[in-house]
């Protein structure tokens, strides 16, 4: 079961990591779950979490910078609740692989992206 999940995540490219970074620039003061995406793509990117995991996670990340979703990010106050949700799943169903380094890796780039 988990190589089909593998298979349907997205293959991520040099440009979609600066593409991830350029997004959360922009609207990270205005969401409540950047932490925990950070968080996720610390996760994703280290070689120690399972590859199942690691597809589910890139996954959710790339749901939220797609520029068609359910709920378009332009909607002022509801335009990220289908992104949380989505991440919000994720997270919750993978929690044990996301080990305090990469909450603290997403804390620091974090408080560089708002500075």
């Amino acid at each position: 079961m988990s190589t089909d999940l593998i298979s349907l995540a997205p293959a991520w490219k040099p440009a979609d990591e600066p593409r991830l970074w350029r997004k959360l620039a922009r609207v990270a003061a205005r969401i409540t779950f950047a932490d925990s995406l950070v968080a996720a793509w610390y996760c994703a990117k280290d070689p120690a979490t399972p590859m199942h995991v690691r597809g589910i996670m890139l996954a959710a990340l790339a749901y939220f910078l797609l520029p068609l979703d359910a709920v378009p990010d332009m909607l002022v106050g509801i335009g990220f609740t289908d992104d949380m949700a989505v991440i919000a799943a994720v997270i919750g169903a993978f929690a044990r692989n996301i080990t305090a380094e990469h909450h603290a890796k997403a804390a620091r780039r974090l408080d560089s992206l708002l500075r």
